[in-house]
C-alpha cells in the first residue's frame, strides 16, 4: 500500500535528514527507485510530472504502475507518488486518479490566486489523505516547459502559503532545475534560514542535480527535509546506454532485447538514487 508523503517528511524533518524525491519516466526507473529505496531501508517519494504522465499514459497508469510494481517486488517501505509541479487542473486530477501526494505549482500566479488555489486543492486532498505541496518564488532553470530565473522566496508570502494547509513547501533559494551553471551563485542559506524559521515546517529542494554535497547537507541542517532529483538520473540513464550500443552489445546475442539494452541504465539509475539517499542521511531510516 502506497502512503501519502506528510509522515516521512516530519519524521525527515524531526531527525535531522532529508527523504530523496524521484522523478520516474517509465517502468524501469520506477523498478529502480523502488528497489533502491527497499535496500537502503528508507521511505521514498516516486513522482511524476504532467509531461511525464502524459507520455506514460496517463495519471492512472503511472499510479497503477507504482502500486502493481511495490505489490510485485514486495517493497516493504513506505511509498508515495507524487504529482511534481502540477497544475491547478492536473493536481485534481492526481487527487482522483490514485497519486498519494500532489504539489500544485501556482508560483507564477499572483500570491492571491496562488493562495485561494492552493487552499482549494488541499481541501480537495486531505478530504482524502493525500499530502500537498506548495510553491513560492519561482525554481530557476526549465522543466516541462516552466522556466523561472530562480528567485528568492518571500518570507511573508512563505507564511502565508504555509497558512493555507499544506504539508510541505517548496520555496526559491537560488536553486535551479536542470544543469547548474558555471557561474551559478549557491545556495542562499539566509533566505532558507529566515523561511524555515518562519513556516516551522519541511521544507523542499527543487533541483537537486549538481548542487554540491556540502550544500545539501547544510540545507538539511536548515529545515529541508526533501529533495527532487531528476536531471540528475536521466544523464546516468543516457551514459550508460550510450555505452552499452558504443561497445557493441546490442549486437551481441540478443542484446538488442530491450529488457537487455535498458539493463544498463536501469542499473545506472538504482545506483545513483542509493547513493543520493546515502547523502541525503535517510538510509535505515525506515526501519
Amino acid at each position: 500500500m502506497l502512503v501519502n508523503a506528510k509522515e516521512m517528511l516530519d519524521l525527515a524533518y524531526e531527525n535531522g535528514y532529508a527523504i530523496g524525491h524521484f522523478n520516474t519516466n517509465n517502468l524501469e526507473w520506477t523498478k529502480a527507485i523502488l528497489l533502491a529505496a527497499e535496500a537502503k531501508k528508507t521511505a521514498v517519494i516516486i513522482s511524476s510530472s504532467e509531461g511525464a504522465a502524459k507520455y506514460m499514459g496517463g495519471f492512472k497508469t503511472v499510479a497503477n504502475l507504482v502500486k502493481n510494481l511495490h505489490d510485485a517486488l514486495g517493497i516493504t517501505v513506505p511509498v508515495a507518488i507524487h504529482l511534481d509541479h502540477g497544475t491547478y487542473e492536473g493536481a485534481k486530477a492526481c487527487i482522483e486518479a490514485g497519486y498519494t501526494s500532489v504539489m500544485f505549482d501556482g508560483s507564477h500566479f499572483p500570491i492571491e490566486e496562488n493562495l485561494e488555489k492552493t487552499k482549494e486543492i488541499v481541501r480537495l486532498a486531505h478530504e482524502k489523505g493525500i499530502s500537498v505541496e506548495g510553491e513560492v518564488g519561482g525554481i530557476g532553470g526549465e522543466e516541462d516547459g516552466v522556466a523561472s530565473a530562480g528567485e528568492l522566496a518571500d518570507v511573508e508570502e512563505c507564511k502565508n502559503l504555509a497558512a493555507c494547509g499544506i504539508d510541505f513547501l517548496a520555496a526559491g533559494i537560488g536553486n535551479i532545475h536542470g544543469v547548474y551553471p558555471a557561474d551559478w551563485q549557491g545556495l542562499n542559506f539566509d533566505r532558507l534560514k529566515e523561511i524555515s524559521e518562519a513556516v516551522k515546517m519541511p521544507l523542499v529542494l527543487h533541483g537537486g542535480t549538481g548542487i554540491p554535497d556540502d550544500q545539501i547537507k547544510k540545507a538539511i541542517s536548515l529545515g529541508v527535509s526533501k529533495i527532487n532529483v531528476n536531471t540528475e538520473c536521466q544523464i546516468a540513464f543516457a551514459k550508460a546506454t550510450r555505452e552499452y550500443i558504443e561497445e557493441g552489445k546490442d549486437q551481441q546475442g540478443k542484446g538488442f532485447d530491450p529488457r537487455k539494452l535498458l539493463l544498463p541504465g536501469t542499473n545506472a539509475v538504482q545506483a545513483l538514487v542509493e547513493e543520493k539517499m546515502d547523502m541525503f542521511g535517510c538510509e535505515n531510516s525506515a526501519k
